[in-house]
Formats: C-alpha cells, sequence, structure tokens
C-alpha cells in the first residue's frame, strides 16, 4: 500500500492568492477600479459573485495607494534619465504590469519581474500563453519563451519566475543577479529599483523577510549610483481583540501570520527597513489614506457606487492594514533630494501643486 502523499503546508497560502484575485474582480466590476486584464487570471470570472462593499473599498484604497507610489517611481526615474525596474515579490495573479506597459508610463521599464511558488506561476504563464490579451504586451511570439517545466517566462521586459521567498535568496534568485555566458544579469544595478510586496512578508518569519530585504539592499548599495525602493502592504497590530479573530479564522484555513507579531503598532512598521539600513521609512493605515491621501473627488465617486452603512466597521478593518513604504539612497549625496520627495502626499499638497 502506498504511504499517504505528504501534507502540502503552503497550499492554504496559495490560495490566499485567489481571494485577492476576487476581490479585485469584484471591485472592477462594481466600478471602482479599472482593469481589463484581472478576469483573464480568475477561473469561471463571469460566474464569481461580487464581494461586499467594504471589501471593495479596501481593495479600492489599496490599490489607489500602491499604484501612486509605483507612478511616483517611474516619474521620479525619468527625471534622472533612466528607466526603472520593478520586482513583485509574491505577485500572485497581479496584473499591474499589464496595465503599465499599456499605460503612459510604458516607456519608463527596463524589467517588470514576477516571482511567485511555482505552482502560482505555471497557473499565471499558462494563463498568459491561451490569451492573446496578456500575451501581446509580452512582445513578439519569438520573443516569449517558457521555462523551467511551465513555470516561467522571460520575454524582452517581463519575467515571470518560480522561487520559495523563505529560501536563501542568493539561491532562489541567484539568477537575478548573476550573470550567465548566455545572459545578462536580469537586475541592473544602476537603475532605480522597486520592490512590491503585497501581502506576503506577514506569512513569513521575521528572520526570512529580513535576509530577503538585506539581500536586495546590499546588492543595490554596492553601486555608487544605487537606488532601491521598497513597498509593503499587510496587516499588523493584531494583539486586540479585532486582531485575534482575524488570527482565528486564518488558523481555521492553516494559514498563520508570524511576520506580523514584531509590528504591533504603526509606529513599529518603519523598522522593518530602518534596522537593515534603508535610508528612510514610513507608513500609513488604509484608514488615514482613504481619509487624507486619496483625491475626494475619487471619494465622492465611489461612495455612490454601493451603500455602505458600516462605516465604523471599514475604519476598524482599515486601521489594521498599513502600506509601508522603504528607501535606500546610501551613496547619492546631494542627489538624494528628489528621491525623498517619493511618498504618500496628502491631499493638501495636491491641491497647492494643481
Amino acid at each position: 500500500m502506498l504511504p499517504p502523499p505528504p501534507h502540502d503546508t503552503d497550499a492554504p497560502i496559495r490560495l490566499t492568492d485567489n481571494d485577492a484575485a476576487l476581490a479585485k474582480l469584484s471591485a472592477v466590476r462594481q466600478n471602482y477600479l479599472s482593469d481589463q486584464f484581472i478576469k483573464h487570471f480568475v477561473s469561471r470570472a463571469s460566474f464569481q459573485p461580487s464581494r461586499p462593499p467594504l471589501i471593495n473599498v479596501g481593495t479600492f484604497v489599496r490599490t489607489k495607494a500602491i499604484d501612486d507610489l509605483v507612478n511616483q517611481w517611474m516619474d521620479l526615474s525619468s527625471k534622472e534619465g533612466k528607466k526603472c525596474q520593478i520586482i513583485s515579490l509574491g505577485a500572485g495573479s497581479d496584473t499591474r504590469f499589464w496595465q503599465l506597459a499599456t499605460g503612459t508610463r510604458k516607456d519608463c521599464l527596463s524589467k517588470y519581474i514576477e516571482v511567485d511558488f511555482p505552482e502560482i506561476t505555471m497557473k499565471k504563464a499558462m494563463a498568459i500563453k491561451k490569451n492573446k490579451d496578456l500575451s501581446v504586451v509580452l512582445g513578439a511570439p519569438a520573443d516569449i519563451q517558457l521555462g523551467q517545466g511551465g513555470t516561467a517566462i522571460s520575454s524582452p521586459i517581463y519575467h515571470l519566475l518560480p522561487a520559495d521567498l523563505r529560501s536563501d535568496p542568493s539561491i532562489a534568485l541567484g539568477s537575478l543577479t548573476a550573470a550567465t555566458e548566455n545572459a545578462a544579469r536580469l537586475l541592473d544595478p544602476s537603475l532605480p529599483t522597486l520592490l512590491i510586496f503585497e501581502c506576503v512578508l506577514a506569512y513569513m518569519s521575521p528572520q526570512e523577510s529580513d535576509t530577503l530585504l538585506k539581500w536586495f539592499h546590499t546588492y543595490f548599495s554596492s553601486r555608487e549610483d544605487g537606488i532601491l525602493g521598497a513597498i509593503v502592504y499587510e496587516m499588523f497590530g493584531l494583539g486586540d481583540s479585532f486582531g485575534r479573530v482575524m488570527l482565528s479564522n486564518l488558523k481555521t484555513r492553516n494559514v498563520s501570520l508570524p511576520g506580523a507579531v514584531p509590528y504591533p503598532t504603526l509606529e513599529s512598521l518603519p523598522s522593518r527597513f530602518l534596522n537593515l539600513d534603508y535610508t528612510s521609512a514610513h507608513a500609513l493605515t488604509l484608514k488615514d489614506i482613504r481619509r487624507t491621501f486619496i483625491d475626494p473627488i475619487e471619494l465622492d465617486r465611489i461612495s455612490k457606487l454601493e451603500m455602505l452603512d458600516e462605516i465604523e466597521e471599514l475604519d476598524l478593518v482599515l486601521e489594521h492594514y498599513a502600506i509601508t513604504w522603504g528607501l535606500s539612497t546610501a551613496h547619492l549625496g546631494n542627489r538624494k533630494a528628489p528621491w525623498g520627495e517619493w511618498g504618500l502626499q496628502r491631499r493638501e499638497q495636491h491641491e497647492e501643486d494643481e
């Protein structure tokens, strides 16, 4: 008799990507967001029910804030006369590459790299391969190559790589920084590079996430002109009654959040970067972002999309999620100033700029 198959302890974590994709699809359908590509990454998309307004609003705030930080990064790179590199770690079904590659900033991209579990990247590679709306954005068919048993994609700008981010990054992500006889290294340390972690680091141990962030920092700080930024979206402050309920619900799905333990307060979140010698770091809750950093015209628009009675419940949820951004410009000297402007700006600043 054959022994039972080994228990896949990572399957529950991978399933959280499905939750995120369904939330994004729902927000798009209800006109909170515009995204023509997300439907291609959701099975039986037309049959999926909409999510509650609370989830739609949260998805809107999260997406708008991260989009703002990404767009600013690309604009600052252009002002430096350089293209930029973006690496989305734990990317799952994210569609940001396709949005950027078909938008007004498409010429700002040198490389866009997505990394996730091989089970996730294989699913994404299959979706890209079978859908022309996705594959045509990558380039000519001759320039698009599948690899590693169908879990990887290589094209002139977009690259999809399988890896376990908890592993030694010099091994798991070594192909990003190592040149071979047949190919140059994917990551150019002279180009401004942005890391994106959306609900990723909370599922890793603090030691694993620190090792990963330090590895990237070491690579880019080795050059005088190295510029590295990182965006982290995650839950935090889970020691109160709301957090305990969240943890209990996740436990029933065999999911834990070891990476959230060191960050009990909003003020503690920037330490993730500052303790690793990044130059600066800032954090905001989604509650604060919604109230103070989102364009009021947009807030007025989405307020008319669905009836949302549970404002207190919305605020309670949003104050347990945060976006943290860290910046490393150790060797720039006087050139640090423009990069120091990178970050979410209050509405008053937007209005003054206009």
